[in-house]
Formats: C-alpha cells, structure tokens, sequence
C-alpha cells in the first residue's frame, strides 16, 4: 500500500545529531545548499537553545521536524531553511534584520510572511460550531492568509508548522486541543485542499477529528484496523485480477492500496445519513500509467471486469476540479461480490493530486517552477471558493464573480476580525465600513498601533483601530475627490447624505464659500452663474450652492460647465497693452480648432496662459497668427469695438500628452522645510516646475511663492491647487492672472 510520507521527528529525549538530519534532506541538493540549511540550524540552535515544548522536548526539534516536512513537499533549500528559523523572530531576540544579513532577503522575507501568518493564531470565531458566522469568518481568514502571503512558500511553511503542530497536540490541555483542532479543520485543511496538497489535508482533516470528536475517530479506525487483514487480501486479488488483463492488452501500471482516511468517511457518514458498512470506497486501490489514453484504456478493462455501480463514477480528468485536480474515480463490485473504488490517473497528475503547488518545485538551480506555476498563483489570488463548498451553483458564482471584478485587501478589527475592502481602500474607507456613525465621529486612525492619515491606503494583515469623538462632524474634504480621503462610492455617499441632513442655509452658505475659493484659485470669473445653474438642472442659484455645500455637486463640475460657456461680456474698456502681444511658441498643428477657418498659425498668450478646458477665444494679430486667450481675459475684456471683429471662436483640439504652463501663487507663514513639502507635492503629481520664486517678509513671516508650473487640464491645475491648500501654514493658493 501506498503510505503518506511522515516526518521522523526526533525521539524526545534522546540527543539531536544534526549531521545525521542533514543527511536525511540531502537528495537531490548541492553542496553549497546543504551548508546554507545547516547554517540555518545552527542559527536556530543558538536562538533557541533555552526553549522547550509542551511536551518537554528542546524547541529544535520542532523546527527540524516542520523542515523536514517542507522539504517531503520537495521544497527549495532555502524553503527548508526557512521552515528551520520560522519561529526565530517571533520567539527569540534574533531580528529580521539580522537574517536578511546573513541568509539574504529572500529568507528573511519568507521568515517574515510565516510570522505575519501567525497572528492568526489570535483570530478566533467567538464559536466551534458551523454557524454561518462563524464559517464566513473562517473563509475570511483564509483568504486573508493568501493575500497576506506574497511568496506561495510561506502558505507551506505555515501548513508545515501547523501539521508538526496537530501531531504533537495530544501534550496540550483538552480545550487548547479543542481550539486548536477546530482552527486546523476550518482554516489550514481548506487552505491545503486549495492548494491541492492532499497528503497535507487529509492528515490535518484526520488529527482534527481526533480531537474533536474522539469517539467517533475511534471507532472508524477500529472498523478500519479490525478488518485491515482481510481489506488487504481483497486488495490483492484485485491487483491480481488487473495485472493479468494489463499484460493482456500491453498497458504498463503501478497498482496499491489507497488508504481511506477516517475524516472523509466520517463526512460521508454524515453527509449522506448512511452507516459505515454502507461505503463503497472503503477498499480502494490507485493504478498510475504513462498516459492519458491508458487512463481510459484502464477505466474500459475495470467496467469489464466487474459490475459498476451507479452514480458512483466521476472523470475528473475531462472536468478537472477547481484546484486542478485530475483523476478517474469509479467503484465497481469486486472479486467476492465487495465493492471497491478505482483510481486511475497518470504518473504525473498523481504527483500533482499529492503535492498540489509543491510538486512545481525543483531542486534544479534557476528552475523553481514549471511554466503553469504562475498561473496556478494567480489563480489562487482570484478564485478562492470551491463549488462543493458552497450550498448551490447560484452562490458560487455569484461569489465568484465579486472575487473576480476587483482585488481586495483583508484588514483585521482590534477583535480581530476580518473586514474585505476593495483595493485602494483608505483608513476613513474602513471607519465607514465598520458602521455609518463610526466614520462621522472618526477623528483618527491607528494602524498596526501607529496614527496614520486619514487618506492611508490599506494593505491585507495590517490591524485597524479607529479613534472617535463624541459627536458626529465629517469635514466636507472627505468628498473631495482630489483629497484622496475617500475611494469607496459607499462612504462618500454616506457623507453626502449626512451633509444634505444639515441646515440648507449653512450649506448654502458652505457651497458658495467652497465654489468662491476654487474660482479664486482658478482665476476663473463668476459672473454666469445662472446660467451654470441652468444647465445643472437647478432652479436657481441658492439650490445649486445647497448642493454643493451638501456633497452632491463637486465645485469641478460648476467650473467646467462655466468654462464651456461662451461669449465674453462686450463694454469693457478696450485696448491690448503691447507688451501682453507676446506670445509663447507655436504649439502643434491640432492643438486648437478655429471654427470656420482652415489651420492658421496660432499661439497662447502670455498674459493668460490658457489650459486645456478653459474657455478660450482667438485674437487675430497682424503677422503673427492667432493668439489664443482665456474668453475672460482682462485683455480681452478690454478690447474697443472696433477690435473685437478680429475676435474669432476656436476650441481645443486633441491634446495627446501635451503640457501647458501656468503660474500658480501661493501665500503662507513661513516655515522651515515649506519649500520642500510645495516641491515633494508637485513631484508626487509628476508636475514639471519651470521656475520658482519665493520672498519672506520678515516682518510678518510672510512667505510669497510663485510657481511656474505645466500641467495636462484645469482639473489637474484644480487638484494639485486643492492640495497645496491642505499643506500646514498655507493661507492661500491660487491661479495667477496677469
């Protein structure tokens, strides 16, 4: 019969020989990665050299056993020596640092993932039983685990150390067992299956049982163990039986027993209400052969021989498993009238169906995986349901679709908890997730202990406290787009909503303050108002200030509407200053559109700077083309009658990738390091500055800045200003006219 591969454990008591264990996990490695794990152990020895188990053996031993482990699941050297030091950070005074240092960073990263996943170990359901909360939370932590778990090795190490773990369970206290068990059977044997490690999964399900429910793994086992002799003669005919037909047609196979582990009978027991001598797949044997075709050619002598019976044949090969398992199940009336299950596959998937996303490791210097292993992660990444796991095909795939649209990220509430938030998520994201009146009165975020911004992106693992106050007073911020405070549509509409709930004469008054403000920074006039209410579908002005002040109207979206209005008012003074008749460069054929005239040659002026989206309108010069400017341009304004019929309409034409200078002022208390914050602002926003001036009244401690900047649109002008007002000790910013 073909056994599980088990992990000689050192005896207790008895002295550790390291020589001897390197010995035992040198197939297959170099020289070089035999000293690189046995400086891992002597690293381990040292750190934990004071440290016992449970059981009162050296702490070493552990760590050599969950190695071992990982090394039978034909793991890399450096998965082996990882799996030696796992628990050196977390236990010992040895730093990551100090790893890094001497085994490298791609160690030290894989001791790192094993010592995050481990605070799992304080993330308990507040029940063992399989309430439909208590099972969410357990498919919560799962998921959270492979998020957390950049590198897929770290998973194995960490399934590893929990298996080492469950055999040396019975040494701890019956409600430790309990706990533990419940924990391995809900979290880690799900996790294995999902990665298709079934040696793995079928022992940690079997050792969970054990503890929880010890009497019924008893007496399964002593029906297994009490008929063993006579399965096994069985067993042997049916071998006999196929080889003769095997010989017969020229097939070449490998047939053994197949040990039926007790949990999985146990589940079928209780899934189906059936008595253990009611089982079919209680004798089993597996037939391995070279091909797929003799799969079939194997699955066409067994229906030949015996009777099949129904309902109990499944072709795993043509319709793989989510995890990608592959096989040919079928039960059939065996020698002496007893039924028998029949596993055929070929060598290779059975290698695959007992290491999962192991058996794409290789010893093999520079090949760590074969070309399906990226795929096979990716996959992990996206579909992390099984359909037998699910209570009907509608709910898988409606799962399946929410788990594929986006990524996600797995934080954890100071209970521990584990809240899924869409990627990108903020920290003020995840006050409003947790409930509507926490995100009103949030006043701060701690991350992992650490105050973070508001605007802080979450990543998976980390742990997320939010600190109120006593009333609710969400800042009208928070919906500003450009902030960055909000990313989730969810929470910004529970803040526009509790904004529409205030007085409407304070958010009219708080509308037009906020509209002023970004026209100020624009340099964008306001005189059309109306008619920018108009084309916004509001009643009158005060209703569209009522809904800006509220959050359902953004201040860009006003300034957009008022850009796109044409026709400049026609009694102001005339006259075009010649020194404002310069022009900038001569921009790229396309930049602008003059409307009912062929391609002229055409310039910005200076005096304005035009962006893209502001309303412009074309002056036609004498020689030197059209000067584009702002539709409410001083200069333009200003225009006599008798030149306003060289006034011509143009808009902007495709702009791929173009920049357009602007000037920008910005007023403040001086500061040390004002300078530096303006300047890390822009380079974040990957704004070119062409030039900067600054001056300081040492009087007041005044500090002018202008700033001569590009920028791609006015919304990019409308952002970057909106953050430079953020900045400490700002008074203003805003557009600068000539």
């Amino acid at each position: 019969m073909v056994a599980r591969a088990e992990t000689k454990t050192p005896v207790h008591g008895q002295p550790l020989d390291p020589d001897a264990w390197l010995a035992a996990v040198s197939d297959g490695r170099s020289d070089a990665e035999l000293k690189y794990i046995g400086d891992a152990l002597e690293q381990a020895r040292q750190a934990h050299q004071a440290q016992t188990r449970a059981s009162g053996e050296p702490y070493l031993m552990h760590c050599l056993a969950v190695a071992e482990i990982v090394h039978h699941l034909n793991l890399d050297h450096k998965a082996v020596a990882a799996a030696i030091l796992h628990d050196v950070v977390e236990d010992t005074d040895v730093s990551l640092d100090t790893l890094e240092q001497t085994f490298g960073a791609e160690l030290a990263g894989l001791v790192d993932g094993v010592t995050k996943m481990g605070y799992i170990d304080e993330l308990r359901g507040a029940s063992a039983g399989a309430s439909a909360a208590h099972m969410n939370h357990a498919e919560s932590v799962r998921k959270l685990l492979l998020a957390m778990a950049k590198d897929v090795r770290v998973v194995l190490i960490k399934l590893a150390d929990r298996l080492h773990n469950m055999r040396t369970l019975r040494y701890l206290s019956e409600q430790r067992r309990r706990r533990i068990a419940r924990e391995t059977l809900d979290i880690y044997a799900p996790l294995a299956n999902r990665l298709g490690i079934w040696q793995v999964k079928w022992e940690l399900e079997d050792l969970a049982l054990r503890y929880l429910d010890p009497e019924a793994y008893h007496r399964i086992a002593s029906l297994l163990d009490g008929r063993r002799i006579d399965r096994e003669r069985h067993i042997e005919l049916v071998r006999e039986s196929l080889f003769r037909e095997f010989d017969d047609v020229g097939v070449t196979a490998e047939i053994a027993g197949r040990p039926k582990h007790i949990y999985s009978i146990w589940r079928k027991m209780r899934r189906k209400n059936i008595d253990f001598h009611q089982i079919f797949d209680v004798q089993a044997v597996r037939v391995l052969v070279d091909s797929t075709a003799d799969c079939y050619t194997v699955l066409g002598i067994v229906h030949g021989l015996w009777h099949h019976v129904p309902h109990e044949f499944d072709d795993y090969i043509a319709n793989p498993k989510a995890n990608n398992y592959r096989s040919l199940h079928t039960a059939v009336i065996g020698p002496e009238g007893r039924s028998v299950e029949v596993q055929i596959r070929t060598h290779e998937m059975h290698e695959h169906a007992e290491l999962g996303i192991a058996a794409h490791w290789r010893y093999k210097e520079g090949v760590h995986y074969d070309e399906g292993y990226e795929k096979k992660v990716a996959w992990l990444r996206q579909l992390l349901e099984w359909k037998e796991e699910e209570p009907s095909a509608d709910e898988f795939v409606n799962r399946f679709k929410s788990e594929s649209v986006e990524e996600r990220v797995y934080v954890l509430t100071p209970q521990g908890r584990v809240i899924d938030m869409p990627a990108g998520a903020t920290a003020l994201d995840f006050a409003y997730h947790i409930h509507t009146d926490v995100g009103h009165r949030c006043r701060g975020i701690k991350v992992n202990g650490r105050i973070v911004p508001l605007s802080y992106e979450l990543s998976s693992g980390q742990q997320i406290e939010v600190l109120t106050a006593r009333q609710a007073a969400p800042s009208r911020d928070w919906i500003n787009p450009h902030l960055g405070y909000l990313k989730t549509s969810r929470a910004r509409a529970k803040v526009r909503h509790w904004f529409r709930q205030q007085d409407r004469d304070i958010n009219v008054t708080a509308g037009r303050a906020s509209l002023e403000r970004e026209l100020h920074r624009l340099g964008v006039s306001g005189r059309q108002l109306e008619e920018v209410a108009k084309k916004l579908k509001f009643h009158d002005i005060d209703s569209m200030m009522a809904a800006l002040g509220g959050g359902d109207l953004q201040t860009g979206q006003v300034v957009n509407v008022l850009l796109s209005l044409t026709g400049a008012p026609d009694d102001q003074p005339p006259t075009l200053p010649s020194h404002n008749r310069r022009a900038v460069p001569r921009h790229e054929p396309g930049d602008f559109r003059i409307l009912g005239v062929g391609n002229l040659l055409t310039n910005t002026a200076r005096c304005c700077r035009p962006v893209p989206n502001d309303a412009i309108v074309g002056y036609i010069t004498r020689g030197r083309g059209v000067t584009i400017h702002r539709r409410d341009c001083a200069n333009i304004l200003r225009l006599r009658d008798g030149d306003r019929d060289r006034l011509i309409d143009v808009e902007w034409g495709a702009l791929p990738d173009r920049v357009f200078p602007v000037d920008i002022h910005l007023q403040a208390y001086d500061r040390p390091g004002l300078l530096r914050d303006v300047s890390a602002l822009l380079a974040n926003d990957r704004i070119n500055v062409l030039g900067v001036k600054t001056y300081t009244d040492k009087r007041d401690m005044i500090a002018d800045m202008e700033l001569h900047v590009e920028v791609t649109d006015i919304g990019q002008l409308s952002r970057i200003l909106s953050r430079m007002g953020q900045l400490p000790n700002i008074i203003e910013v805003k557009r600068k006219v000539r």
